[in-house]
């Protein structure tokens, strides 16, 4: 058990490597049944239906007609091998595998509500929202609240890309954190967390976030809004149809983990 008091130094890595550590005890001797690899999400399906998720950075993978030199003997593999992926992986696809196998892994026990997670923020004209990742359906949302809102986002095609300087000044300035999970498929997670000042409220979201709050106790993030699989087939179909989180949305669970509630409002 983590120690849930001030924040830890966190270096590139951490997260996973917790995440790693407190699942591997459960993943011995479960078998992976299942793999799916598409264009937006990669899917891992265990005995006893359980299924995890995690995000494709597409932007973010080399070229050449080979992405996964694995390909054809990943459902061969066991859980405890999968999971190494998180931890091994040479490139975000890798960890992409590892990460989904770790969300199959959990059972998350003491989630919140269902409520939508901008609710749970209750965002005002007061605050300064960083969003790290674009999570384009809440823009406007967010700003109609009268929130202002800056994106911080490693992929150009789907936002402009502050330079260090700004970036510095916008996590150090917000109130409100909104983190894409995938920040772990690429390490930096980490270093955006070191960069905040004192914000109210940091979410982690997405539907490849663990919704493992241990690992999370003595980091900043105060929030984690993730999915639950409802419809694994039809979820592994649209996976392979090359379908993401809209074309999902239907058949997924979206949850909230409060882990410091004394700063919820």
């Amino acid at each position: 058990m983590l120690d849930g008091g001030s924040n830890a130094m966190l270096y590139p890595g951490d997260i996973s490597q917790r995440l790693y550590d407190c699942l591997s005890p459960g993943a011995q001797g479960r078998q992976v049944e299942e793999v799916r690899v598409g264009l937006g999400y990669v899917g891992v399906r265990l005995e006893a239906a359980r299924m995890g998720l995690a995000a494709v950075l597409r932007h973010e993978l080399g070229t050449g007609c080979t992405t996964l030199d694995k390909a054809g003997t990943l459902s061969n593999l066991t859980a405890s091998r999968l999971l190494e992926y998180l931890v091994k992986g040479e490139h975000p696809l890798d960890r992409a595998l590892g990460l989904a196998t770790a969300n199959a892994l959990m059972r998350p026990t003491d989630l919140v509500n269902e409520d939508d997670t901008l609710k749970i923020l209750s965002l005002s004209s007061l605050d300064r929202v960083a969003m790290v990742g674009l999570f384009a359906p809440l823009v406007q949302r967010i700003e109609r609240t009268g929130a202002h809102l800056a994106v911080i986002e490693r992929n150009p095609h789907r936002a402009s890309i502050p330079n260090d300087r700004e970036k510095a000044r916008i996590l150090g300035d917000c109130t409100v954190a909104i983190i894409t999970a995938t920040t772990i498929l690429t390490d930096t997670l980490e270093e955006t967390l070191q960069a905040l000042g004192q914000p109210r409220q940091v979410v982690l979201l997405g539907p490849s976030t663990p919704l493992c709050g241990e690992v999370f106790q003595d980091t900043p993030i105060s929030l984690l809004g993730g999915s639950v699989v409802l419809d694994i087939p039809k979820i592994m179909q649209i996976i392979t149809e090359g379908g993401g989180t809209p074309a999902m949305r239907p058949y997924l669970k979206f949850v909230n983990m409060v882990l410091n509630k004394k700063n919820m409002t």
